[in-house]
């Protein structure tokens, strides 16, 4: 499924009907290029699960855990990533496979760490459409397809 947007709003929206449709033991990997959106994507995903409060990208602590809506979200930004190995300390397992939804930003740096059945979403940019344009493609889905 492709969507386009046009503004940081609209990115934010389309988060939010994925938020409002998620549920527990979802995988969502989010990969796209540095400002692409994901961050924004997230925030949206976030208020469709009724999460209240800040929601920023946890770029230096790996993950952010947000328990205040209606399912766990478990917020991984995997960038600083060197070895996946490293995702063992977080223990990461608890997470992929818990009672939540997982939003994990630059996912490819742990492909060999994914479950089979996540739902990819590729985020990408096009200049020739507008700075704020955005093309968000989603593949997959509970059964891994």
């Amino acid at each position: 499924m492709t969507w386009e947007t046009y503004s940081a709003e609209e990115t934010f929206q389309l988060g939010k009907q994925c938020g409002e449709k998620a549920r527990a033991g979802e995988i969502y990997c989010l990969d796209g290029d540095l400002g692409v959106g994901k961050t924004v994507f997230t925030q949206g995903f976030a208020a469709g699960l009724g999460v209240r409060g800040p929601v920023n990208s946890p770029t230096f602590t790996i993950l952010q855990i947000y328990e205040s809506g209606r399912l766990p979200l478990y917020h991984f930004d995997v960038y600083r990533i060197a070895d996946p190995e490293e995702m063992d300390e977080i223990g990461y397992e608890e997470y992929f496979f818990g009672d939540g939804v997982c939003l994990i930003e630059w996912a490819c740096q742990i492909e060999e760490l994914l479950p089979v059945a996540v739902r990819r979403l590729q985020i990408e940019k096009d200049p020739t459409k507008g700075f704020d344009y955005r093309r968000i493609t989603l593949e997959g889905d509970e059964t891994g397809t």
